[in-house]
């Protein structure tokens, strides 16, 4: 059971903010997600942000800090760590969750964990949300391959992840503790091991997603993959699940991978949220990032507000609403979900009063 809807969307959560953008309002991002680092420890094989180079950049925590304390107040509800690099190459990445907390956001980072220690561990665990981990593979040779490391950090990753279980259960603490895996060819008889190794150390739920083809990464060994003949290891899977663990299939997306159809023309979505990379720009889509249209502002720079507000991303909604071609976008992008159900609400199919 996928009560977390990651496989679907949460706008339903949110009517005020809805019925705000419905109205032809100005209104903030609902969700954010930051790159605190630019710098990978790995180089999966997979990678979708590979142009970006993964850059020594860092942002400076006192000026997020500040950005954090304002967007909070402005109605930002939700931040996840992650990005370009791995978050935790930031000396200061467990202070900057417990900022984003004190500021009244939700938090949680999306991590390859083999550096997620015990100390990190004991300082950041009480203040987020989820923390998921991507592993993706069974065993640790097919991991260093896939993830191009060493396979020392497959074992490093169990025993930091089993400790964070460990002290969750201690501490009583609510955060969600969850493993991910892109599915390709070289791990895909290595998914049902790692869900049963994943169940055994305490984690909520192991995601199997699809890989999705970043129009401007290096990388597209994977860019012709078909997921219909996997489809039938959800079954399988299934028999995991219990009321602690769900192992959470995403077929949904797989079946729109094989067969990338949308119910949309244009792009509704980008008023929800926004991506703040390791430089502190800030984009109003991340499958744009180097495209000056789509960068909004630098937090650097100028308050969140200030970039939020101005005329240059007003004008960027309006073409993106009225001209942007969503055929050309990456599929399954982070906003397919809201955009299908935006559009509906915009642009229903008649007869919808009958209930």
């Amino acid at each position: 059971m996928d009560k977390y809807k990651i496989d679907s969307h949460k706008l339903i959560y949110h009517p005020d903010r809805v019925s705000d953008w419905l109205k032809g309002k100005d209104i903030y991002p609902i969700y954010t997600e930051i790159s605190p680092s630019g710098s990978c420890n790995h180089r999966c094989v997979y990678c979708a942000l590979d142009f970006m180079e993964y850059k020594p950049v860092f942002l400076d925590r006192q000026i997020l800090k500040k950005r954090l304390n304002e967007m909070g107040l402005l109605g930002v509800r939700s931040i996840m760590y992650a990005g370009e690099g791995e978050p935790f190459l930031h000396k200061d990445m467990p202070a900057i969750i417990n900022d984003t907390k004190k500021a009244g956001i939700d938090v949680a980072v999306t991590t390859n964990a083999a550096l997620f220690d015990k100390k990190k561990a004991d300082e950041a665990l009480v203040a987020l949300s989820w923390i998921k981990v991507s592993i993706n593979a069974g065993t640790k040779n097919t991991y260093a391959k896939i993830h191009c490391t060493k396979p020392e950090d497959f074992d490093r990753v169990i025993k930091n992840m089993s400790y964070a279980a460990d002290l969750r259960r201690k501490n009583g603490y609510k955060c969600s503790l969850g493993m991910q895996i892109v599915l390709l060819p070289e791990n895909a008889k290595e998914v049902f091991t790692l869900a049963k190794l994943a169940k055994e150390m305490g984690m909520d739920y192991l995601v199997v997603k699809p890989y999705s083809q970043h129009p401007l990464s290096k990388t597209n060994r994977y860019k012709d993959i078909k997921y219909s003949s996997y489809l039938n290891l959800a079954k399988r899977l299934e028999k995991l699940n219990n009321d602690k663990f769900d192992v959470i299939f995403r077929i949904r997306t797989m079946q729109k991978w094989d067969d990338a159809k949308r119910n949309y023309r244009h792009c509704f979505g980008l008023p929800f949220w926004a991506y703040i990379d390791a430089s502190g720009n800030v984009w109003a889509c991340s499958m744009y990032l180097s495209k000056d249209k789509f960068c909004l502002g630098n937090i650097n720079k100028n308050t969140f507000k200030q970039i939020w507000m101005s005329q240059k991303r007003r004008k960027l909604v309006r073409w993106a609403e009225e001209e942007l071609d969503t055929d050309k976008c990456r599929v399954n992008c982070r906003m397919d979900e809201i955009n299908r159900y935006l559009w509906e609400l915009k642009l229903p199919s008649g007869h919808v009063n009958f209930i």
